[in-house]
């Protein structure tokens, strides 16, 4: 073999050995970083054991602690003592084969049904569920308002059980006359701020709500920039009047619109009217002060809050 040929062996020969060390060393590498995210998966434990092991071994480390399981939450049953009240009050042991007396049976076997005389006003014209409490896994008291015509209104307390899915219920005794829920105490409203009615700011809501609620132009030349809001459609009012408006700041009250970007709260009083009367309605709102007007930046209806930007 020439001399000048076995030379360039000779030194290719180093150049491939430092290749596949380099190799390997980048191999070692990607097999560590493997091993250390799989490490970080399976839990601190596991990754204690993966750093101290090295890059080629791999310990599997079970965890000591029980595995969390979630079943789903209990259901309130409000809805269906709600039917079963109402079924049984539309019952009579007179007619136990009518289809109310059938539903409340369904619903209660071990529940008597009601024996009211002919000419009592027994049927409510609505029910409703109005509190679920929790007085033991699985069992519940629903209070239930019944409405009648007359403008009587009593409640009822009815015991429920339910299983531990959630998804079958038992009523498990009579109803019980109850007195209804206590008012609850109403604290200081923050809208302390009156608005004057010939201001900027209650010409402002005035027109948005006429746009919103009458169909009498379009709600979005009123809105914040960003903010997205549909009027009631179809409109449910013919015309509408702004009766008062008070603010939580003072910004709210001031005879000029203040710099950009200020922000106010207000609650609006207007008075709605249409084919069957009039109509007394309230809204909480924000607005933001831009170039010299007022926009309305939420509706505190639900409906921005809930679906809008804002």
């Amino acid at each position: 073999m020439p001399l000048g040929k076995q030379a360039a062996e000779s030194d290719a020969a180093p150049a491939m050995a430092a290749g596949a060390r380099l190799e390997t060393m980048r191999r070692r590498v990607r097999l560590s970083r493997l091993v250390l995210f799989t490490a970080i998966a399976a839990g601190p434990a596991a990754l204690g054991v993966a750093v101290l092991s090295g890059p080629t071994t791999v310990a599997a480390v079970p965890s000591d602690k029980p595995t969390a399981v979630r079943s789903a939450a209990t259901a309130d049953p409000a809805g269906y003592a709600q039917v079963f009240v109402d079924a049984w009050l539309r019952s009579s042991t007179d007619d136990a084969n009518s289809a109310q007396a059938r539903l409340a049976q369904s619903l209660a076997p071990d529940v008597d049904l009601p024996d009211p005389v002919a000419s009592a006003q027994r049927v409510p014209a609505t029910v409703t569920a109005v509190r679920s409490a929790q007085r033991e896994d699985g069992e519940w008291a629903v209070t239930v308002a019944a409405q009648y015509a007359d403008g009587r209104l009593r409640y009822f307390v009815v015991p429920v059980t339910a299983d531990a899915s959630g998804a079958s219920f038992a009523v498990t005794g009579a109803p019980g006359a109850v007195a209804g829920p206590a008012r609850a105490a109403v604290g200081q409203s923050p809208y302390r701020v009156r608005v004057p009615s010939d201001g900027h700011l209650s010409s402002a809501v005035g027109e948005f709500f006429g746009a919103y609620l009458t169909g009498a132009g379009k709600v979005g030349r009123y809105l914040a920039p960003g903010v997205k809001l549909s009027p009631v459609s179809p409109a449910p009012y013919t015309a509408v009047a702004v009766q008062q408006v008070w603010g939580a700041e003072e910004a709210a009250a001031a005879a000029q619109v203040p710099a950009n970007g200020t922000k106010v709260r207000v609650r609006v009083q207007v008075e709605a009217r249409d084919d069957g009367g009039r109509w007394p309605l309230a809204y909480d709102i924000d607005l933001k002060a831009r170039s010299g007007r007022w926009e309305v930046a939420a509706l505190e209806s639900g409906t921005v809050r809930d679906g809008g930007a804002r």
